[in-house]
Protein backbone atom coordinates (compact mmCIF):
# COMPACT_ATOMS: atom_id res chain seq x y z
CA UNK A 1 0.00 0.00 0.00
CA UNK A 2 1.91 2.81 -1.43
CA UNK A 3 -0.74 5.77 0.07
CA UNK A 4 2.49 8.29 1.47
CA UNK A 5 5.45 9.88 -0.78
CA UNK A 6 7.98 7.42 1.33
CA UNK A 7 6.02 4.37 0.95
CA UNK A 8 6.42 5.28 -2.65
CA UNK A 9 9.53 5.71 -2.73
CA UNK A 10 10.79 2.72 -0.71
CA UNK A 11 8.39 0.40 -2.92
CA UNK A 12 9.77 2.12 -6.80
CA UNK A 13 13.76 1.41 -4.67
CA UNK A 14 12.42 -2.44 -4.32
CA UNK A 15 10.90 -2.95 -7.75
CA UNK A 16 14.12 -1.33 -9.50
CA UNK A 17 16.25 -4.10 -7.15
CA UNK A 18 13.85 -6.61 -8.30
CA UNK A 19 14.11 -5.65 -12.12
CA UNK A 20 18.05 -5.51 -12.21
CA UNK A 21 18.10 -9.01 -10.58
CA UNK A 22 15.60 -10.68 -13.53
CA UNK A 23 17.59 -9.16 -16.00
CA UNK A 24 21.00 -10.36 -15.04
CA UNK A 25 19.06 -14.06 -14.36
CA UNK A 26 17.46 -13.55 -17.47
CA UNK A 27 20.69 -12.44 -19.38
CA UNK A 28 23.20 -15.97 -17.20
CA UNK A 29 20.21 -18.57 -19.17
CA UNK A 30 22.01 -19.62 -22.39
CA UNK A 31 19.15 -19.68 -24.97
CA UNK A 32 18.83 -23.08 -27.40
CA UNK A 33 18.18 -21.23 -30.36
CA UNK A 34 17.82 -17.33 -32.60
CA UNK A 35 14.30 -17.28 -32.04
CA UNK A 36 14.53 -18.04 -28.18
CA UNK A 37 17.55 -15.60 -28.28
CA UNK A 38 15.33 -13.03 -29.75
CA UNK A 39 12.36 -13.30 -27.26
CA UNK A 40 15.23 -13.24 -24.73
CA UNK A 41 16.39 -9.65 -26.12
CA UNK A 42 12.80 -8.99 -26.16
CA UNK A 43 12.19 -9.56 -22.53
CA UNK A 44 15.36 -8.44 -21.36
CA UNK A 45 14.03 -4.42 -23.55
CA UNK A 46 10.44 -4.44 -21.63
CA UNK A 47 12.68 -4.64 -18.05
CA UNK A 48 14.61 -1.93 -19.00
CA UNK A 49 12.58 -0.27 -20.19
CA UNK A 50 10.18 -0.59 -16.52
CA UNK A 51 13.53 0.23 -14.81
CA UNK A 52 13.98 3.84 -16.93
CA UNK A 53 10.09 4.17 -16.04
CA UNK A 54 10.29 3.54 -12.69
CA UNK A 55 14.00 5.82 -11.88
CA UNK A 56 11.88 8.73 -13.82
CA UNK A 57 9.21 8.59 -10.65
CA UNK A 58 11.92 8.03 -8.45
CA UNK A 59 13.41 11.38 -9.89
CA UNK A 60 10.17 13.13 -9.80
CA UNK A 61 9.90 12.60 -6.31
CA UNK A 62 13.04 13.95 -5.18
CA UNK A 63 12.68 16.98 -6.94
CA UNK A 64 10.03 17.61 -4.91
CA UNK A 65 8.41 20.24 -6.76
CA UNK A 66 5.49 20.18 -4.68
CA UNK A 67 7.11 19.76 -1.48
CA UNK A 68 5.03 16.54 -0.78
CA UNK A 69 7.74 14.79 0.14
CA UNK A 70 9.34 17.66 2.79
CA UNK A 71 6.27 18.08 4.18
CA UNK A 72 5.73 14.25 5.09
CA UNK A 73 8.93 14.15 6.81
CA UNK A 74 8.23 16.86 8.60
CA UNK A 75 4.94 15.31 9.70
CA UNK A 76 6.11 12.02 9.62
CA UNK A 77 9.32 11.67 11.12
CA UNK A 78 10.73 14.87 12.86
CA UNK A 79 9.20 15.81 16.47
CA UNK A 80 10.28 18.30 18.97
CA UNK A 81 9.61 15.79 22.15
CA UNK A 82 8.94 12.67 22.65
CA UNK A 83 5.43 12.89 23.58
CA UNK A 84 4.49 14.36 20.12
CA UNK A 85 6.46 11.35 18.10
CA UNK A 86 3.89 9.19 19.96
CA UNK A 87 1.05 11.09 19.06
CA UNK A 88 1.93 11.13 15.62
CA UNK A 89 2.56 7.61 15.87
CA UNK A 90 -0.89 6.59 16.94
CA UNK A 91 -2.38 9.17 14.63
CA UNK A 92 -0.75 7.57 11.94
CA UNK A 93 -1.48 4.41 13.33
CA UNK A 94 -5.23 5.26 13.50
CA UNK A 95 -5.16 6.43 9.99
CA UNK A 96 -3.79 2.67 8.49
CA UNK A 97 -6.85 0.94 10.62
CA UNK A 98 -9.42 3.08 9.20
CA UNK A 99 -8.22 2.96 5.93
CA UNK A 100 -8.52 -0.96 6.32
CA UNK A 101 -11.75 -0.59 7.98
CA UNK A 102 -13.59 0.58 5.08
CA UNK A 103 -11.41 -1.70 2.52
CA UNK A 104 -11.49 -5.19 3.67
CA UNK A 105 -10.42 -6.69 0.94
CA UNK A 106 -7.39 -4.62 0.80
CA UNK A 107 -3.83 -6.90 1.51
CA UNK A 108 -0.42 -6.30 0.51
CA UNK A 109 0.40 -7.75 -2.65
CA UNK A 110 4.25 -8.25 -3.65
CA UNK A 111 4.69 -7.70 -7.27
CA UNK A 112 7.33 -10.02 -7.27
CA UNK A 113 4.91 -12.71 -9.07
CA UNK A 114 4.03 -10.47 -11.39
CA UNK A 115 7.86 -9.81 -12.53
CA UNK A 116 8.36 -13.29 -12.59
CA UNK A 117 5.51 -13.66 -15.38
CA UNK A 118 7.65 -11.62 -17.50
CA UNK A 119 10.21 -14.27 -17.65
CA UNK A 120 7.64 -16.96 -18.80
CA UNK A 121 5.67 -15.31 -21.00
CA UNK A 122 6.34 -15.05 -24.91
CA UNK A 123 6.46 -11.37 -25.93
CA UNK A 124 4.37 -10.63 -28.74
CA UNK A 125 6.61 -9.55 -32.27
CA UNK A 126 5.19 -9.28 -34.90
CA UNK A 127 7.35 -10.01 -38.79
CA UNK A 128 5.51 -9.99 -42.08
CA UNK A 129 6.09 -13.23 -43.81
CA UNK A 130 8.26 -11.97 -46.12
CA UNK A 131 10.67 -11.36 -43.05
CA UNK A 132 10.75 -14.88 -42.13
CA UNK A 133 10.92 -13.92 -38.34
CA UNK A 134 13.25 -10.96 -39.05
CA UNK A 135 15.60 -13.54 -40.43
CA UNK A 136 15.18 -11.33 -43.89
CA UNK A 137 14.19 -7.53 -44.93
CA UNK A 138 10.79 -6.85 -46.56
CA UNK A 139 11.64 -4.11 -48.95
CA UNK A 140 9.05 -4.64 -51.44
CA UNK A 141 7.30 -2.12 -50.73
CA UNK A 142 10.07 0.86 -50.93
CA UNK A 143 11.06 -1.48 -54.01
CA UNK A 144 8.06 -0.42 -55.74
CA UNK A 145 8.18 3.21 -54.79
CA UNK A 146 11.72 3.23 -55.99
CA UNK A 147 10.98 1.99 -59.71
CA UNK A 148 8.25 4.06 -60.11
CA UNK A 149 9.85 7.59 -58.92
CA UNK A 150 11.71 9.96 -61.24
CA UNK A 151 14.65 8.79 -59.63
CA UNK A 152 14.47 5.95 -60.06
CA UNK A 153 15.82 3.18 -62.44
CA UNK A 154 14.26 0.13 -63.56
CA UNK A 155 15.77 -3.31 -61.61
CA UNK A 156 15.43 -6.56 -60.41
CA UNK A 157 14.32 -7.32 -56.92
CA UNK A 158 17.67 -8.76 -56.13
CA UNK A 159 19.95 -6.17 -57.85
CA UNK A 160 17.75 -3.24 -55.73
CA UNK A 161 18.68 -4.94 -52.24
CA UNK A 162 22.17 -5.48 -53.94
CA UNK A 163 22.83 -1.19 -54.27
CA UNK A 164 20.00 -0.38 -51.77
CA UNK A 165 22.41 2.02 -49.85
CA UNK A 166 24.19 3.16 -52.60
CA UNK A 167 22.33 7.18 -53.61
CA UNK A 168 25.52 8.64 -54.77
CA UNK A 169 24.28 7.64 -58.49
CA UNK A 170 21.26 9.97 -57.89
CA UNK A 171 21.64 13.13 -58.86
CA UNK A 172 20.99 16.48 -56.93
CA UNK A 173 18.29 17.24 -59.10
CA UNK A 174 16.32 14.53 -58.32
CA UNK A 175 17.45 14.61 -54.62
CA UNK A 176 15.93 18.27 -54.27
CA UNK A 177 12.05 16.91 -54.96
CA UNK A 178 9.96 16.09 -51.98
CA UNK A 179 9.21 12.54 -53.62
CA UNK A 180 12.86 11.72 -52.53
CA UNK A 181 12.53 12.85 -48.97
CA UNK A 182 9.52 11.71 -48.61
CA UNK A 183 11.34 7.97 -50.19
CA UNK A 184 14.39 8.57 -47.48
CA UNK A 185 11.84 8.78 -45.02
CA UNK A 186 10.11 5.76 -45.40
CA UNK A 187 13.51 3.58 -45.30
CA UNK A 188 14.21 5.29 -42.00
CA UNK A 189 10.86 4.64 -40.50
CA UNK A 190 11.09 0.89 -41.55
CA UNK A 191 14.75 0.12 -40.85
CA UNK A 192 14.48 1.40 -37.75
CA UNK A 193 11.43 -0.66 -36.64
CA UNK A 194 12.88 -3.90 -38.13
CA UNK A 195 16.24 -3.12 -35.98
CA UNK A 196 14.35 -2.94 -33.26
CA UNK A 197 11.95 -6.06 -33.73
CA UNK A 198 15.51 -7.99 -34.51
CA UNK A 199 17.92 -6.30 -32.04
CA UNK A 200 15.95 -4.83 -29.41
CA UNK A 201 19.00 -4.05 -27.08
CA UNK A 202 20.21 -1.50 -29.45
CA UNK A 203 20.16 2.11 -29.05
CA UNK A 204 19.04 3.60 -31.76
CA UNK A 205 18.52 6.82 -29.71
CA UNK A 206 22.39 6.92 -29.06
CA UNK A 207 23.56 5.84 -32.07
CA UNK A 208 21.74 8.71 -33.97
CA UNK A 209 23.05 11.08 -31.50
CA UNK A 210 26.86 10.26 -32.06
CA UNK A 211 25.88 10.24 -35.40
CA UNK A 212 24.27 14.00 -35.60
CA UNK A 213 27.20 15.59 -33.41
CA UNK A 214 29.72 13.95 -36.00
CA UNK A 215 27.11 15.23 -38.82
CA UNK A 216 27.56 18.62 -38.14
CA UNK A 217 31.50 18.95 -37.76
CA UNK A 218 31.60 16.89 -41.11
CA UNK A 219 29.10 18.76 -43.03
CA UNK A 220 30.80 22.12 -41.68
CA UNK A 221 34.25 21.08 -43.15
CA UNK A 222 32.76 19.92 -46.71
CA UNK A 223 33.30 16.37 -45.91
CA UNK A 224 30.30 14.45 -46.49
CA UNK A 225 30.61 12.31 -50.05
CA UNK A 226 28.06 13.59 -52.45
CA UNK A 227 27.75 16.92 -50.48
CA UNK A 228 31.11 18.86 -49.97
CA UNK A 229 29.80 22.64 -50.03
CA UNK A 230 33.61 23.45 -51.57
CA UNK A 231 32.29 23.72 -55.01
CA UNK A 232 32.70 20.09 -56.25
CA UNK A 233 28.73 19.48 -57.11
CA UNK A 234 26.39 22.27 -59.42
CA UNK A 235 23.57 24.15 -58.26
CA UNK A 236 20.64 22.04 -58.78
CA UNK A 237 17.49 23.28 -60.54
CA UNK A 238 14.76 23.93 -58.15
CA UNK A 239 11.52 21.49 -58.33
CA UNK A 240 8.38 23.26 -58.21
CA UNK A 241 6.83 20.07 -56.89
CA UNK A 242 8.19 20.76 -53.24
CA UNK A 243 6.70 23.63 -52.44
CA UNK A 244 3.24 24.54 -51.66
CA UNK A 245 2.96 28.05 -50.42
CA UNK A 246 3.70 31.07 -52.49
CA UNK A 247 5.91 32.49 -48.97
CA UNK A 248 8.08 28.91 -49.04
CA UNK A 249 9.07 30.38 -52.82
CA UNK A 250 9.98 34.15 -51.44
CA UNK A 251 12.57 32.31 -49.68
CA UNK A 252 14.55 31.55 -52.86
CA UNK A 253 14.86 35.19 -53.90
CA UNK A 254 15.00 37.59 -56.71
CA UNK A 255 16.94 36.33 -59.13
CA UNK A 256 16.42 32.31 -58.67
CA UNK A 257 12.44 32.79 -59.05
CA UNK A 258 12.77 34.72 -62.34
CA UNK A 259 14.85 31.81 -63.52
CA UNK A 260 11.97 29.32 -62.23
CA UNK A 261 9.56 31.28 -63.72
CA UNK A 262 10.42 31.69 -67.50
CA UNK A 263 12.27 28.50 -67.48
CA UNK A 264 8.57 26.30 -66.18
CA UNK A 265 5.57 28.05 -67.48
CA UNK A 266 3.37 26.00 -66.82
CA UNK A 267 -0.63 26.32 -66.82
CA UNK A 268 -1.39 25.30 -63.26
CA UNK A 269 1.44 26.74 -61.79
CA UNK A 270 1.08 29.75 -63.42
CA UNK A 271 -2.33 30.31 -62.29
CA UNK A 272 -1.83 29.41 -58.91
CA UNK A 273 0.65 31.91 -58.44
CA UNK A 274 -0.58 34.44 -61.02
CA UNK A 275 -0.79 37.64 -58.62
CA UNK A 276 2.55 36.36 -56.68
CA UNK A 277 4.11 36.16 -60.31
CA UNK A 278 2.97 39.48 -61.70
CA UNK A 279 3.95 41.43 -59.07
CA UNK A 280 7.45 39.64 -59.21
CA UNK A 281 7.88 40.63 -63.08
CA UNK A 282 6.37 44.56 -62.36
CA UNK A 283 8.46 45.38 -59.95
CA UNK A 284 11.84 43.88 -61.67
CA UNK A 285 10.76 45.90 -64.95
CA UNK A 286 10.01 49.00 -62.88
CA UNK A 287 13.75 48.82 -61.47
CA UNK A 288 15.07 48.25 -64.89
CA UNK A 289 13.47 51.64 -66.13
CA UNK A 290 13.84 53.52 -62.67
CA UNK A 291 17.03 53.99 -60.64
CA UNK A 292 16.09 52.74 -56.96
CA UNK A 293 17.13 56.02 -55.56
CA UNK A 294 14.21 57.56 -57.36
CA UNK A 295 11.39 55.56 -56.49
CA UNK A 296 8.70 56.70 -53.92
CA UNK A 297 8.92 55.40 -50.80
CA UNK A 298 5.41 54.24 -50.30
CA UNK A 299 6.32 51.39 -53.51
CA UNK A 300 8.63 50.10 -50.90
CA UNK A 301 6.84 47.26 -48.48
CA UNK A 302 8.43 45.38 -45.28
CA UNK A 303 10.76 43.23 -46.23
CA UNK A 304 10.03 39.77 -44.22
CA UNK A 305 12.77 39.02 -41.52
CA UNK A 306 13.70 35.98 -40.27
CA UNK A 307 14.37 34.73 -36.21
CA UNK A 308 18.06 36.26 -36.00
CA UNK A 309 16.99 39.33 -37.97
CA UNK A 310 18.39 39.57 -41.17
CA UNK A 311 15.95 39.75 -44.24
CA UNK A 312 14.80 37.07 -46.72
CA UNK A 313 16.03 38.58 -49.99
CA UNK A 314 19.56 38.28 -47.95
CA UNK A 315 19.09 35.04 -47.41
CA UNK A 316 17.42 34.01 -50.22
CA UNK A 317 19.26 30.04 -50.18
CA UNK A 318 18.78 29.80 -46.20
CA UNK A 319 15.40 27.36 -46.99
CA UNK A 320 17.52 25.73 -49.58
CA UNK A 321 20.55 24.89 -47.87
CA UNK A 322 18.67 23.51 -45.03
CA UNK A 323 16.76 20.84 -47.52
CA UNK A 324 19.77 19.70 -48.70
CA UNK A 325 21.33 19.62 -45.17
CA UNK A 326 18.27 17.40 -44.20
CA UNK A 327 18.12 15.18 -46.85
CA UNK A 328 22.26 14.60 -46.68
CA UNK A 329 21.33 13.57 -42.82
CA UNK A 330 18.98 11.54 -43.56
CA UNK A 331 21.15 9.46 -46.18
CA UNK A 332 23.79 9.01 -43.31
CA UNK A 333 21.39 7.68 -41.37
CA UNK A 334 20.21 5.13 -43.93
CA UNK A 335 23.67 4.01 -44.32
CA UNK A 336 24.55 3.75 -40.66
CA UNK A 337 21.33 1.45 -40.77
CA UNK A 338 22.04 -0.56 -43.53
CA UNK A 339 25.92 -1.13 -41.69
CA UNK A 340 24.29 -2.54 -38.77
CA UNK A 341 21.55 -4.56 -40.68
CA UNK A 342 24.56 -5.80 -43.15
CA UNK A 343 23.90 -9.50 -42.34
CA UNK A 344 20.28 -9.09 -42.55
CA UNK A 345 20.75 -7.85 -46.22
CA UNK A 346 23.32 -9.99 -47.46
CA UNK A 347 20.54 -12.93 -46.57
CA UNK A 348 18.23 -11.24 -48.00
CA UNK A 349 19.75 -10.67 -51.87
CA UNK A 350 20.46 -14.58 -51.57
CA UNK A 351 17.44 -15.24 -51.00
CA UNK A 352 15.91 -13.14 -53.59
CA UNK A 353 18.39 -14.26 -55.79
CA UNK A 354 17.49 -18.12 -54.98
CA UNK A 355 13.44 -17.57 -55.71
CA UNK A 356 14.78 -16.59 -58.88
CA UNK A 357 15.91 -19.88 -59.59
CA UNK A 358 12.49 -21.67 -58.08
CA UNK A 359 9.20 -22.93 -59.64
CA UNK A 360 6.22 -21.52 -58.41
CA UNK A 361 5.05 -24.58 -56.93
CA UNK A 362 8.51 -25.03 -55.69
CA UNK A 363 8.07 -21.82 -53.54
CA UNK A 364 4.80 -23.07 -52.32
CA UNK A 365 6.31 -25.99 -50.90
CA UNK A 366 9.23 -24.50 -49.27
CA UNK A 367 6.71 -22.07 -47.84
CA UNK A 368 4.65 -24.74 -46.40
CA UNK A 369 7.59 -26.66 -44.85
CA UNK A 370 8.53 -22.89 -43.09
CA UNK A 371 5.08 -22.73 -41.51
CA UNK A 372 4.81 -26.17 -40.82
CA UNK A 373 8.54 -25.95 -38.87
CA UNK A 374 7.09 -22.81 -37.25
CA UNK A 375 4.57 -25.11 -35.64
CA UNK A 376 6.87 -27.26 -34.18
CA UNK A 377 9.47 -25.41 -33.37
CA UNK A 378 8.01 -24.52 -30.01
CA UNK A 379 7.55 -28.17 -28.81
CA UNK A 380 10.98 -28.91 -30.08
CA UNK A 381 12.48 -26.18 -27.71
CA UNK A 382 10.94 -28.01 -24.93
CA UNK A 383 12.63 -31.35 -25.64
CA UNK A 384 16.70 -31.71 -25.12
CA UNK A 385 18.04 -31.70 -28.57
CA UNK A 386 19.53 -34.94 -29.18
CA UNK A 387 22.83 -34.69 -30.87
CA UNK A 388 25.32 -37.26 -29.96
CA UNK A 389 27.87 -36.64 -32.82
CA UNK A 390 28.09 -33.38 -31.63
CA UNK A 391 27.28 -31.79 -34.87
CA UNK A 392 27.33 -27.81 -35.71
CA UNK A 393 24.18 -26.79 -35.36
CA UNK A 394 22.05 -24.64 -38.03
CA UNK A 395 20.69 -21.04 -37.88
CA UNK A 396 17.35 -22.44 -36.85
CA UNK A 397 19.22 -24.26 -33.15
CA UNK A 398 19.36 -27.85 -34.60
CA UNK A 399 22.06 -29.99 -35.52
CA UNK A 400 23.33 -30.04 -39.23
CA UNK A 401 22.29 -32.90 -41.24
CA UNK A 402 25.15 -35.57 -41.52
CA UNK A 403 25.82 -35.65 -45.11
CA UNK A 404 26.49 -31.62 -44.93
CA UNK A 405 28.69 -32.41 -42.23
CA UNK A 406 30.49 -34.70 -44.18
CA UNK A 407 30.39 -32.69 -47.31
CA UNK A 408 31.76 -29.75 -46.09
CA UNK A 409 34.58 -32.01 -44.22
CA UNK A 410 33.78 -30.49 -40.80
CA UNK A 411 35.01 -32.84 -38.80
CA UNK A 412 38.77 -31.99 -40.30
CA UNK A 413 40.21 -29.57 -37.73
CA UNK A 414 43.21 -27.28 -38.76
CA UNK A 415 45.25 -25.46 -36.44
CA UNK A 416 47.26 -22.16 -37.51
CA UNK A 417 50.29 -22.15 -34.94
CA UNK A 418 50.64 -18.07 -36.14
CA UNK A 419 47.23 -17.34 -34.78
CA UNK A 420 48.64 -19.51 -31.65
CA UNK A 421 47.15 -22.78 -32.82
CA UNK A 422 43.44 -21.84 -33.30
CA UNK A 423 41.49 -24.39 -34.58
CA UNK A 424 39.63 -24.13 -38.41
CA UNK A 425 36.73 -26.51 -39.32
CA UNK A 426 36.28 -27.64 -42.48
CA UNK A 427 38.26 -26.88 -46.00
CA UNK A 428 36.49 -23.94 -46.36
CA UNK A 429 36.79 -22.11 -42.80
CA UNK A 430 40.59 -22.94 -43.09
CA UNK A 431 40.63 -21.29 -46.41
CA UNK A 432 38.77 -17.89 -45.34
CA UNK A 433 40.98 -18.04 -41.85
CA UNK A 434 44.13 -16.47 -43.85
CA UNK A 435 41.88 -13.41 -44.68
CA UNK A 436 40.28 -12.72 -41.28
CA UNK A 437 41.68 -10.42 -38.61
CA UNK A 438 42.98 -13.07 -36.57
CA UNK A 439 45.26 -14.35 -38.92
CA UNK A 440 46.87 -10.83 -40.55
CA UNK A 441 47.03 -9.69 -36.59
CA UNK A 442 49.78 -12.50 -36.57
CA UNK A 443 51.81 -11.70 -39.69
CA UNK A 444 52.23 -8.32 -38.78
CA UNK A 445 53.54 -9.38 -35.38
CA UNK A 446 55.77 -11.25 -36.95
CA UNK A 447 56.67 -8.53 -39.30
CA UNK A 448 55.75 -10.51 -42.55
CA UNK A 449 53.18 -9.20 -45.26
CA UNK A 450 49.84 -10.97 -45.30
CA UNK A 451 50.30 -11.56 -49.51
CA UNK A 452 48.57 -14.68 -51.76
CA UNK A 453 52.37 -16.17 -51.50
CA UNK A 454 51.47 -16.67 -47.55
CA UNK A 455 48.23 -18.67 -47.99
CA UNK A 456 47.52 -22.25 -46.04
CA UNK A 457 51.37 -21.47 -44.28
CA UNK A 458 50.18 -22.33 -40.60
CA UNK A 459 53.95 -22.59 -39.15
CA UNK A 460 55.55 -19.69 -37.83
CA UNK A 461 59.37 -20.99 -39.46
CA UNK A 462 57.89 -22.15 -42.45
CA UNK A 463 56.45 -18.23 -42.88
CA UNK A 464 59.81 -16.60 -42.04
CA UNK A 465 62.11 -19.09 -44.15
CA UNK A 466 59.51 -18.18 -47.17
CA UNK A 467 60.08 -14.65 -45.93
CA UNK A 468 63.63 -14.92 -46.63
CA UNK A 469 63.74 -16.32 -49.63
CA UNK A 470 61.16 -14.22 -51.33
CA UNK A 471 63.72 -11.33 -49.74
CA UNK A 472 66.78 -13.20 -51.31
CA UNK A 473 65.09 -13.71 -54.94
CA UNK A 474 64.02 -9.48 -54.96
CA UNK A 475 67.96 -9.10 -54.47
CA UNK A 476 69.11 -11.76 -57.29
CA UNK A 477 66.20 -10.13 -59.51
CA UNK A 478 67.74 -6.36 -58.81
CA UNK A 479 69.08 -4.42 -61.52
CA UNK A 480 72.68 -4.06 -61.36
CA UNK A 481 74.04 -1.13 -63.54
CA UNK A 482 77.30 -2.30 -63.84
CA UNK A 483 76.32 -5.86 -64.99
CA UNK A 484 73.13 -5.42 -67.25
CA UNK A 485 73.82 -1.52 -68.85
CA UNK A 486 75.00 -1.80 -72.26
CA UNK A 487 77.38 0.20 -74.28
CA UNK A 488 78.27 -0.24 -77.98
CA UNK A 489 81.92 0.77 -79.55
CA UNK A 490 82.25 1.57 -82.91
CA UNK A 491 82.28 -1.40 -84.92
CA UNK A 492 78.58 -2.49 -82.84
CA UNK A 493 80.27 -4.82 -80.70
CA UNK A 494 77.89 -4.62 -77.24
CA UNK A 495 79.74 -5.01 -73.99
CA UNK A 496 78.07 -4.24 -70.11
CA UNK A 497 79.18 -1.30 -68.43
CA UNK A 498 82.17 -3.48 -66.36
CA UNK A 499 83.67 -4.81 -69.48
CA UNK A 500 83.44 -1.71 -71.72
CA UNK A 501 85.31 0.54 -68.79
CA UNK A 502 87.68 -2.47 -68.08
CA UNK A 503 88.44 -2.53 -72.04
CA UNK A 504 88.46 1.43 -72.68
CA UNK A 505 91.42 1.65 -69.76
CA UNK A 506 93.61 -0.74 -71.94
CA UNK A 507 93.22 1.42 -74.48
CA UNK A 508 91.43 -1.84 -76.81
CA UNK A 509 88.69 0.27 -77.89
Amino acid sequence: MASTVLEATRAAHEDLERLERLTVRELQREPANPRDRLFQSHRVRHMLDLVVSTSGKLVEIYEDKDNARKDEINTYLTAPTQSGLFSKYYERLKEIREYHRRNPSARFVSTTDDYEELLKEEPVIEFTGEETFGRYLDLHELYNEFINSKFGTPMEYSAYVGCFSQTDKISHNHKATRQYREYLEHILEYLTSFLYLTEPLQDTDKIFLKLESEFEERWANGEIPGWGNKGAEKESEIDLDYYSTVEELVELGLEKLKQVILKTLVLPIFVTFFPFILNLLTVDYVLHLTPLEQLDRKHFAKVPHTKDGSNTASSGNIFKDDMKKEIALMEVKMKRLCELLDEAFVRTKENAEKKLTLTYEEMEAEREEEEVQADTESDDEEQQIYNPLKLPMGWDGKPIPYWLYKLHGLGQEFKCEICGNHSCWGQRAYERHFKEWRHQHGMRCLGIPNTKNFNEITSIDEAKALWEKIQARQGVNKWWPDLEEEYEDQEGNIYNKKTYTDLQRQCLI
